[in-house]
């Protein structure tokens, strides 16, 4: 059968980042290989169940059921209700094993793979060493009881963020809200580089420290941030 979408693993053992899942069965089941059983898509962390969550394409949509995990399934950072059907859409984010596995769905899947930074913001689902709080009025970030003042474009793009969490949002996006100042080309979007994005990003990481802002960057395509939920 034709693919009619997929799942990019963002993290998941044994699986490399950014490799595609394609979805081509009415039915795809997600889990964990055992000696009895093989699901159509296998991981290796022993949280996740033998058969986790399933895949149906049900018309032209595809739907998502948690098969009564152990450890549960999140989307978009909200923990799904066993057997409840969840019609899924373009990066819908799919979290298992407590977010040591993290999947990206998509209907507009690529002919390649996708590329994820290498970076250790994308590795890491501990929570952060220190309490941390952002005061969105007054534009700063209070880290480790350390107040750090938030320029124009941290905050425009942190709160960005911050309204899509466990979402990615595209890079088109990200250049229209935070360079809105810019002038536009024939696509409407501002003329801002990769180059100019990627050091907001760094300076972002560096200033308020690795595990503030778990911020996972799909190459070529935008950025998620990773917010778990309590």
């Amino acid at each position: 059968m034709d693919t009619y979408a997929c799942l990019y693993v963002i993290r998941g053992e044994p699986f490399r980042s950014g490799t595609c899942l394609h979805l081509t069965s009415a039915e795809t089941v997600i889990g964990r290989a055992t000696n009895n059983f093989a699901p159509d898509f296998a991981f290796s962390n022993a949280f996740i169940s033998r058969k986790h969550v399933v895949i149906r394409r049900e018309g032209e949509k595809a739907v998502l059921y948690d098969l009564d995990s152990r450890h549960g399934t999140e989307l978009n950072g909200v923990l799904v209700e066993p057997h409840v059907p969840y019609p899924l859409q373009s990066f819908d984010i799919i979290k298992m094993a407590k977010g040591m596995t993290v999947l990206h769905f998509s209907y507009l899947f690529a002919d390649q793979t996708l590329e994820f930074e290498p970076l250790s913001m994308t590795q890491a689902w501990e929570e952060p060493s220190g309490p941390s709080m952002i005061y969105w009025e007054k534009r700063e970030c209070v880290v480790d009881g350390k107040r750090i003042a938030m320029s124009e474009k941290e905050y425009l793009l942190l709160h960005l963020l911050y309204e899509q969490a466990n979402r990615l949002v595209a890079i088109d996006d990200i250049k229209r809200n935070v360079w809105s100042e810019r002038t536009t080309g024939p696509d409407g979007v501002p003329d801002v580089t990769m180059d100019e994005l990627n050091a907001l990003v760094y300076r972002i990481r560096k200033k308020y420290g690795k595990d503030t802002f778990l911020i996972s960057a799909v190459r070529g395509s935008g950025y998620v941030l990773e917010l778990d939920s309590k």
